[in-house]
């Protein structure tokens, strides 16, 4: 039998207090369309597995960075990796305030949990939290700069909505050895020191 895993996303939970930690048995309230799409698959991959036996599971995906991406709307998340070793000077705008928090997971590691979830004999359960972190955009930005003083990052005033700040990801880390890298040691690999 062949297992289904789809790629969903953080945003099925909407906004959460910022110090509530998040796990998979707390409610869905996607608070757009995007989350609400991702919250419909989940809910059908989940009746399919428990009434026609569909081999399917579902990892709950945060703020993907890395370099290679060509989001307009999130250019930092792939910024952020590309303009480290700019010999002139760049800006990148992050839309957030320094004191808030958003869960950022680097795009090698979803692929590792992807693959471990498609490779495992079997799943426990149809939902997971992917392994995120939860950092500080204040702290981001400071280690940034560190890196490159070519490098100024701006920040903005806006609040990062639709998707929890803090996650319990305890099940998948139960049930997968996939080991992430610490998102501030890939910035520094990618700097080069």
């Amino acid at each position: 039998m062949h297992r289904l895993v789809f790629g969903s996303s953080l945003s099925v939970y909407g906004t959460y207090p910022r110090d509530r930690v998040v796990s998979e048995s707390d409610r869905a309230a996607p608070e757009d369309s995007y989350g609400a799409a991702k919250s419909f698959i989940e809910r059908f991959g989940q009746t399919s597995r428990e009434r026609d036996g569909v081999d399917f599971v579902s990892l709950r995906i945060g703020r993907v960075l890395g370099a290679g991406s060509n989001s307009v709307t999130s250019a930092w998340r792939s910024q952020i990796f590309e303009l480290l070793k700019s010999e002139h000077p760049a800006e990148i705008f992050i839309p957030y305030r320094p004191s808030d928090r958003i869960l950022v997971v680097h795009v090698d590691d979803v692929a590792e949990m992807l693959l471990a979830l498609l490779s495992a004999s079997r799943t426990e359960h149809a939902i997971y939290n992917a392994p995120c972190e939860s950092i500080l955009v204040g702290d981001l930005k400071q280690f940034i700069e560190s890196l490159n003083p070519n490098l100024k990052v701006r920040l903005g005033d806006g609040r990062p909505t639709g998707n929890p700040q803090m996650l319990d990801f305890e099940r998948f880390q139960r049930e997968f050895a996939v080991e992430t890298i610490p998102l501030f040691d890939r910035l520094r690999q990618a700097a080069g020191k």
